[in-house]
C-alpha cells in the first residue's frame, strides 16, 4: 500500500518513557579564551525543548498524531517545563508522576555558527521507586483501550525497568496493542517480546556481545538479539548506512538512506520509532513502514538540534 501521510492524524500512541529536557545555547565564536584553548562563545539566545521522551511526543505530534504521555518529573525547574511544554502541545499531563527524588534530566547543548560544541548534561539515574511503578501501570492500564500503539522510549535514566517492561508488555499482549521499543540499557533481556525493538549499530553490538565490522557480522548480531530477546520483529538503525530490518522467517531487510548533508543526529532514532509506529498503526506493512521512518530520520539529521519533520517535508521527500 501507498501510506497516507495524513492519516496519521487519527493515530492515539501511549508514549512511556524518561521525559528530559533539551536546553539550547546559541551564539557566536569570535576569539579563543585567553584562560585555556577553548572558544569563547557569546550567548544570544536561549531556547528548550522537550528531550528523550518528548522528543517522540514531539514526532509523533508533528506528524498530527494523539498522545498520551506516561512518565515522571522531578520538582525542580526542568520538571516543571516538562508540564508547560506537554501543555503547549495540548497533551494531557495526568499520566506525568512526580518524584521529587529524581530530578529531570537536563542537557545542554552550547550551539555556535550551527555547530554544537559542548553539552553538559545534569541528572540523576535513579530507578523509580515501587509505589510509582505501582501508580505507573495503573496508569498504562486506564489509557491502553485508548491507544494504537505503544512507545517505550528508554533513555536508560530509570524509568524504563525490567518490570515496568514486563507488566506493559503483558497488558499490550492482553489488549493486542502494538508495543515498539528504543533501547538505551544494554541489557535487551528486559525489552522480551515486545512487538519491535530499533537499537543503532553501536547498541546491537554491545548487546550482542560482537564486534560488527561487516553486514555478515551485522546479519549475526540482529539473528542473535531477535533469538535472545523473543522478537518477532527488529530494526537496526546504521546512520548513513540505512537500516536493517529484521523478520522471523525472514532473510534480513536493508533500506539505504539518501546522501544529506547531516548536522546533528541527535534525536534521529526518536523520529524512527514515531514514523515506524504510525506507519505500522494505518496499516502499513513494515517495511513500507520503516521506508517513511528511513525519510523522516534523513530530513531530521539535516536540521540543528533535535528536531521533527512535518508532513510536508516527509510527503517531499516519499516523491524525490
Amino acid at each position: 500500500m501507498i501510506i497516507n501521510i495524513d492519516d496519521f492524524k487519527n493515530v492515539k500512541a501511549l508514549v512511556i518513557g524518561d521525559l528530559m529536557m533539551d536546553e539550547y545555547l546559541w551564539g557566536s565564536v569570535d576569539r579563543i579564551s585567553p584562560e585555556a584553548p577553548v572558544p569563547v562563545v557569546c550567548v544570544e539566545k536561549e531556547t528548550h525543548a522537550l528531550g528523550g521522551a518528548g522528543n517522540v511526543i514531539n514526532n509523533l505530534v508533528a506528524m498530527g498524531a494523539k498522545v498520551l504521555a506516561v512518565g515522571t518529573a522531578g520538582t525542580g525547574k526542568a520538571g516543571r517545563m516538562i508540564f508547560e511544554k506537554l501543555e503547549d502541545l495540548g497533551i494531557k499531563t495526568d499520566g506525568i508522576i512526580t518524584e521529587p527524588q529524581r530530578p529531570t534530566t537536563l542537557k545542554t547543548r552550547v550551539i555556535a555558527s550551527n555547530q554544537q560544541v559542548l553539552r553538559i548534561d545534569k541528572e540523576v539515574k535513579k530507578n523509580i521507586n515501587a509505589h510509582t511503578l505501582e501508580k505507573l501501570i495503573e496508569i498504562i492500564e486506564s489509557k491502553i483501550l485508548d491507544v494504537d500503539l505503544i512507545v517505550l522510549s528508554d533513555y536508560d535514566k530509570g524509568l524504563v525497568t525490567k518490570e515496568l517492561v514486563q507488566q506493559t508488555v503483558k497488558l499490550a499482549r492482553k489488549y493486542k496493542v502494538l508495543t515498539l521499543a528504543d533501547p538505551k540499557s544494554l541489557n535487551f533481556s528486559k525489552y522480551e517480546q515486545v512487538s519491535i525493538l530499533t537499537p543503532n549499530r553501536k547498541e546491537t553490538s554491545l548487546a550482542a556481545n560482537m564486534d560488527i565490522k561487516s553486514e555478515k557480522d551485522l546479519f549475526a548480531a540482529g539473528q542473535k538479539i531477535m533469538d535472545k530477546v523473543k522478537l518477532e520483529k527488529l530494526l537496526i538503525t546504521c546512520g548513513k548506512d540505512g537500516m536493517v530490518l529484521f523478520e522471523n522467517n525472514e532473510k534480513p531487510y536493508t533500506i539505504a538512506s539518501k546522501a544529506r548533508q547531516v548536522f546533528d543526529v541527535s534525536g534521529a532514532g526518536d523520529t524512527v520509532i514515531s514514523l515506524l509506529g504510525l506507519g505500522l498503526a494505518v496499516g502499513a506493512t513494515f517495511k513500507e513502514s520503516a521506508k517513511v521512518a528511513n525519510a523522516a530520520a534523513g530530513i531530521v539529521v539535516a536540521k540543528v538540534g533535535t528536531a521533527t519533520a512535518t508532513t510536508d517535508e516527509l510527503k517531499q521527500a516519499l516523491t524525490d
